[in-house]
């Protein structure tokens, strides 16, 4: 938002601080110039959920006015720093705002297909996705956008116990608050590397998938919860999400709608993380890969690598789940691309990518995903399959301690890359033959592995403490 017309970050500033001031919210913005970045966005694939766009949008605005109309890369980068989108990596949306200041339009919305689009969208986020300028006007529809406004809000203690309220301020009011951090405690490799002769080694730490919106649902009594993965996918990180499950249980025990929400803390304590492993390989491809128990995963495994000899190991720590985007087979898909010269991935979904990282530090992917559907779509996935690559090898982590307590509670402790750290990423998509298939986990493992490549094969991800 904006106070007196300087941009502001909505959700940590006091009400007390702006009375008397004028408050100017993304529907305060003159209708064509919101409707320019709508479709600015929509164009170039910068926005896919559409959560961080308002803000972003408010944001860059203000920038562009300041500058008498001028909006560089440079100074989007510089203004995304208040930021986090994690879908996009933030190339798109410098794309978008070049075309907010040209007025050039690149490829018009009316000229694609909204099916194909929305439907591209859903295979590479795993949920259904709506595609068009209003997403990133901030009107996906997310689940708790959609609540009845008399519904009770539910929010969860720090004991476990979801303490329900007439507004979500009576409700935090009474629950209390576990206040975000970001630790100075040392990471760890809760896996142990297998013992044997390795020509190559590979350990992984806890990760945090870092979607925006954090867990919400609402049910009527008797009725069904809405989904929390409404236009968002999280990464597959919502897929078992309890908000559901107790939004129907609340609602039916107070006979009223219940509004069941999570902060950031909850998902964070809560929420799956990908799988630590460790890996082990010899030259030929053969050798053995330890990975913490999580159900499904010693399946997918054997299935993706029967090679390998795949060992489950008991792990203390936050639950891990195999639904997070390419969690496991990525690993393995990279420590096997490794040991020859290109790196290229097929993912158990069919969809497949080269990558590799120029002398510059820039980021080159070829992808093939079936019948491409729209390619603006389907580019916007890789380049955010990129950016979260990149952030995963060289400084994504939590730290969790030996009673498997998560001590990083906040979005800025999560290692996500910057806008200003992120280099350019090129997509070729490349012709499309048979259905369509998702391919930004092939593109993910892809560029993971040529990341890893380029820094010399460390034995340990990420490679540098981000801090």
């Amino acid at each position: 938002m904006w106070v007196d017309g300087a941009p502001r970050v909505a959700c940590v500033t006091p009400v007390a601080r702006v009375r008397d001031r004028a408050v100017t919210t993304l529907e305060g913005l003159e209708p064509e110039t919101a409707q320019a970045w709508g479709d600015s966005l929509c164009e170039t694939g910068g926005s896919q959920c559409g959560f961080c766009t308002p803000g972003i949008i408010m944001r860059l605005e203000a920038q562009r006015s300041k500058n008498d109309g001028a909006l560089s890369a440079a100074d989007v980068d510089q203004a995304m720093l208040a930021h986090l989108c994690r879908c996009t990596g933030w190339q798109t949306i410098r794309e978008a705002a070049s075309l907010v200041v040209s007025g050039e339009r690149r490829d018009p919305w009316r000229q694609r297909s909204r099916e194909g689009a929305e439907r591209r969208a859903a295979i590479e986020g795993g949920a259904s996705q709506q595609v068009g300028a209003g997403v990133s006007l901030g009107r996906a529809g997310f689940a708790d956008d959609t609540a009845p406004a008399d519904a009770l809000v539910a929010v969860r203690s720090h004991t476990g116990e979801w303490v329900v309220g007439e507004t979500l301020s009576e409700a935090r009011r009474r629950v209390g608050k576990v206040q975000g951090r970001r630790t100075t405690a040392p990471m760890s490799w809760p896996v142990d590397v297998p013992e044997g002769a390795w020509d190559r080694v590979l350990q992984t730490t806890w990760v945090e998938p870092a979607y925006l919106e954090p867990d919400a649902s609402w049910c009527e009594p008797g009725g069904e919860p809405v989904s929390a993965s409404s236009n968002g996918g999280a990464f597959g990180a919502k897929q078992h999400s309890e908000v559901l499950r107790v939004a129907r249980t609340l609602a039916d025990t107070h006979g009223r709608a219940v509004r069941v929400l999570y902060a950031r803390e909850d998902v964070v304590r809560l929420g799956p993380k990908r799988p630590p492993m460790a890996i082990g390989l010899r030259s030929d491809g053969s050798g053995v890969v330890r990975v913490a128990r999580t159900p499904g995963a010693a399946m997918l495994l054997a299935s993706f690598a029967p090679q390998l000899d795949v060992q489950e190991v008991t792990v203390v720590g936050p639950p891990t789940s195999n639904d997070l985007r390419a969690a496991c087979w990525a690993e393995v898909a990279v420590a096997l691309a490794s040991l020859g010269p290109v790196d290229e991935v097929r993912a158990p979904e069919g969809g497949w990518a080269s990558a590799e990282l120029n002398a510059d530090g820039s980021v080159r992917v070829a992808v093939r995903a079936g019948e491409v559907l729209d390619e603006t779509v389907l580019r916007s996935y890789c380049i955010g399959a990129a950016h979260m690559a990149l952030g995963w090898v060289r400084n994504e982590a939590v730290s969790v301690d030996a009673e498997g307590e998560v001590h990083d509670l906040t979005m800025r402790s999560f290692g996500v890359l910057r806008a200003v750290d992120t280099p350019p990423i090129e997509i070729d998509v490349l012709d499309g033959f048979g259905p369509p298939v998702a391919a930004s986990g092939a593109v993910f493992a892809a560029v993971a592995a040529a990341t890893w490549r380029a820094a010399g094969f460390p034995d340990r991800w990420p490679l540098t403490r981000h801090g």
